[in-house]
């Protein structure tokens, strides 16, 4: 007897928040959702989505809800690519707040500053 594949899919739902960046106007998250939308592969090719994925965006943070088996991981990669793309990289860093949530924030710079002074 052949295995009956099963009908339940799992929606998974990321969210990735961009409120602090977005605030100093310094990130768009208008523009990052339109990369998400041209770059997730699904099935190996872009602009694929159709109903396996939606992204939607509720004020400064970005919604990606799955049905097809999805990464988190691979959220992580897309925005680390836009940030370079953008020249933002070297100020920003995208950090797993808790389960299901990446955020965006500022390196912290001003520690290093200070230890280098005190070496003299």
């Amino acid at each position: 007897m052949a295995p009956v594949k099963s009908t339940i899919t799992k929606k998974s739902k990321f969210v990735i928040d961009c409120s602090a960046p977005a605030n100093d106007k310094i990130f768009d998250t208008a523009a990052f959702e339109k990369f998400l939308h041209d770059r997730i592969k699904v099935e190996g090719r872009t602009n694929n989505l159709g109903d396996a994925i939606t992204i939607s965006r509720n004020d400064n943070k970005v919604i990606v809800v799955a049905t097809i088996p999805f990464s988190k991981r691979y959220l992580k990669y897309l925005t680390k690519k836009f940030l370079k793309k953008n020249q933002i990289r070297d100020w920003l860093r995208v950090i797993a707040s808790d389960k299901q949530t990446f955020e965006l924030r500022y390196f912290n710079i001003a520690n290093d500053e200070d230890d280098g002074e005190d070496e003299e």
